[in-house]
């Protein structure tokens, strides 16, 4: 195999990594550790702030990865670019605008406030759903590339 084409197969692997990995944090951790016994809200609350932010990272990076074989392997002349950008997109709201007011309402919580419901969790569990839609279509497309 040339170098050149095994951009598909790096491309699959990472975005398919990526996708598990999100899954793995934002659908099973995320509300899992609420169920072990003596997580308290407000340590559950603190637990998910630092997992997240890691997540939030490791994700970057991940797309930073995504970024360079596209560019590495030239695999750029497609009509899925339009799926990098909203990835990018993605990444840029839940970073800059839905982590930062998740966090604060997760202070507030543990300082001793009651909350009422907020929508802020839908708009980040909706993004997490198109974004894992995004990465195994992506997969799948370049999985039909190594094949």
């Amino acid at each position: 195999m040339k170098v050149m084409d095994s951009g598909p197969t790096v491309l699959t692997a990472l975005v398919f990594f990526w996708a598990g990995f999100v899954c793995a944090i934002s659908f099973m951790e995320a509300w899992l550790k609420f169920k072990a016994e003596g997580v308290t809200l407000p340590v559950g609350l603190s637990i998910g702030k630092k997992v997240f932010k890691a997540l939030n990272r490791v994700e970057w990076a991940l797309f930073v990865l995504v970024i360079i074989v596209h560019f590495y392997f030239e695999i750029w002349i497609n009509p899925r670019l339009l799926l990098v950008l909203i990835l990018f997109i993605i990444l840029v709201m839940q970073t800059f605008y839905l982590l930062p007011r998740l966090n604060k309402r997760a202070d507030l919580i543990m300082a001793g406030q009651k909350l009422g419901r907020s929508f802020i969790h839908v708009q980040y569990i909706s993004a997490e759903f198109i974004k894992i839609s995004i990465l195994v279509a992506t997969g799948l497309v370049k999985f039909q590339m190594v094949r």
